[in-house]
């Protein structure tokens, strides 16, 4: 059985480079540097390529649903929670500071639509996740979580600053290593040397 590695996002062109594309930019950096050959699934409703890390299968997928409707890309390929301990899914969220990222496992969706979708969709909280800061902070570095639905709007639709897809471009790399920990050593491993 396949990883399924999915990155989380809006599809369209006008959400391309947004806060909450993170997680579909992540995994197309990841696919770059593999090599990777996408095709568009139509069953699916999402761009897919199969690759190798390591010794391991995966299936990469960005869903070409809305953020709000991306488990539905996800369901035909997790059918059960075994599958569903070969999935990783990764995206934004507004609890960390950018660039920080964390792995967790087992977790609700902490109110993100994206991760709520597949969790309603594939019946459990069983599946690993990166989740990647893109909170703003302060000269020193404190969280600035934005407040109300406008401002949060605001971040997670904005677009990342040039510097800041430097920023994400050396986190992929980080991010990568722990995929192939997640592999050759499983979630633990991964957990233990990421976060």
């Amino acid at each position: 059985m396949a990883y399924i590695f999915v990155g989380l996002g809006n599809y369209g062109e006008e959400y391309q480079e947004t806060r909450h594309n993170t997680g579909r930019l992540l995994i197309s950096l990841l696919g770059k540097s593999l090599g990777a050959e996408w095709k568009t699934d139509s069953k699916l409703n999402a761009e897919v390529a199969k690759v190798k890390i390591g010794k391991g299968a995966v299936t990469l997928v960005l869903p070409n649903t809305m953020m709000n409707n991306s488990g539905k890309s996800v369901r035909p390929l997790v059918s059960s929670i075994k599958a569903a301990e070969k999935l990783m899914v990764i995206y934004d969220d507004l609890d960390l500071p950018f660039p920080k990222a964390k792995i967790s496992f087992n977790k609700s969706s902490g109110g993100h639509k994206g991760v709520e979708s597949i969790i309603k969709n594939i019946k459990t909280e069983k599946f690993a996740r990166i989740r990647v800061g893109i909170s703003p902070t302060t000269a020193t570095g404190k969280i600035r979580k934005p407040q109300g639905d406008d401002a949060v709007t605001k971040v997670i639709l904005g677009k990342f600053k040039p510097d800041e897809i430097l920023e994400l471009k050396k986190l992929s790399k980080k991010i990568n290593e722990a995929l192939e920990f997640f592999i050759s050593g499983g979630l633990e491993k991964a957990m233990t040397n990421f976060n």
